[in-house]
């Protein structure tokens, strides 16, 4: 097969997969908004309140189970990019989430200070909760960083940069680390965070790590963004040993890969039955084997931001997603996107995602009493 033809025949599978994705996803009964005690929904509350909020705006949360109770971080200040964005830490303490702390403020002792993104909480088995997030001026341009915590986040080391490499595109470039969701813990014990970047176009890759977060490899990028421009993958896992990844997209649809080598390749992204506004989404895989991805059901049409709905999908195989639970849904200028998702110890599902750009919210759920 020449070149032009290899091309023709990606550019129309791609088309097609593209197509099928929405018509499926149009098929696809949306439920009512959840209420507390029905279907599952145990409880939703603001981890901080509106009056008198530390900072005018906040987004990108994250949350994680340590010994010490469930910790959640986000970026937050004046707007996002806005040179005063720090990551803020809340913990849940007999019940009730912690005052929120600014932990980090993005200064390194340059001339110019920068914003931080997108923090990301992550407790290996055996060592301390770490803690990663971005500093820069922009997603094309920002640097990973990372820091420890040996109190159940507490405290927080002196942060550090993650490093460089030119895998990505050019010598020096910077590593991310997972760019917003939560990385996993191979069997060997390596870190393997998903992650994307965004200075050439959009493309997914993989940051791993052997010693605990101490040095790095990439692995890919796994996609030259021909078909696909995707970013900010999350992990799930199955019981024969595949790894799949769940992208957001420029493409109206959320999309998937697969790795059959514990992650060292990939294969191609493809559209899944479920749309995306170009917003980030999580997974999680539940101790019951199915699969938990948190999205907004809506595309960027006809106009508006489409993260008025966030909505939660459930999957035995991967390949066929059916939407159990409606978050969120307004029609007025509303926005509930990037969510986090996790499985506790007790097998409870926690949520948490920005309501509103003013806070964030925080859901649990029980997988018992979630349609199957």
């Amino acid at each position: 097969m020449t070149c032009k033809l290899r091309r023709i025949s990606c550019s129309l599978f791609f088309l097609v997969s593209i197509l099928i994705g929405h018509a499926m996803s149009a098929e696809l009964p949306l439920p009512d908004v959840a209420n507390v005690g029905k279907n599952g929904y145990v409880s939703g509350e603001l981890i901080y309140p509106l009056e008198g909020r530390q900072t005018p705006e906040c987004h990108a949360s994250t949350i994680v189970e340590t010994p010490a109770g469930l910790v959640a971080a986000w970026f937050g200040g004046k707007h996002e990019k806005n040179p005063d964005v720090g990551i803020w830490v809340s913990r849940h303490v007999d019940g009730q989430w912690s005052k929120p702390v600014e932990v980090f403020d993005g200064s390194e002792g340059e001339e110019q200070e920068f914003a931080c993104w997108n923090p990301v909480l992550f407790k290996p088995k055996d060592g301390p909760l770490l803690l990663f997030y971005k500093v820069g001026p922009s997603p094309s341009t920002w640097w990973g960083m990372i820091s420890e915590s040996s109190d159940g986040g507490k405290s927080w080391l002196e942060p550090r940069r993650l490093g460089t490499s030119e895998k990505l595109g050019a010598p020096n470039t910077n590593l991310i680390g997972p760019v917003k969701n939560k990385p996993i813990q191979l069997s060997d014990g390596s870190i393997l965070s998903p992650s994307s970047s965004e200075h050439q176009r959009w493309r997914v890759h993989f940051e791993i790590s052997h010693d605990l977060g101490k040095t790095w490899a990439v692995i890919g990028p796994i996609h030259d963004a021909t078909n696909f421009n995707a970013i900010q993958p999350s992990i799930v896992t199955y019981g024969d040993g595949r790894m799949q990844i769940l992208c957001r997209t420029k493409e109206k649809a959320v999309a998937s890969s697969w790795s059959l080598n514990g992650g060292k390749t990939w294969s191609a992204l493809t559209a899944t039955n479920l749309p995306n506004p170009n917003s980030g989404t999580d997974a999680v895989t539940l101790k019951d084997g199915r699969q938990l991805l948190v999205y907004n059901h809506s595309v960027r049409e006809p106009a508006g931001s489409g993260r008025r709905i966030l909505n939660v999908a459930l999957s035995s195989d991967g390949q066929s997603w059916q939407p159990v639970m409606t978050l969120e849904n307004e029609q007025n200028r509303a926005e509930f996107s990037y969510p986090a998702v996790i499985q506790s110890s007790d097998g409870l599902i926690h949520i948490t995602y920005t309501w509103n750009r003013q806070s964030v919210k925080h859901v649990v759920l029980d997988p018992e009493k979630l349609d199957r």
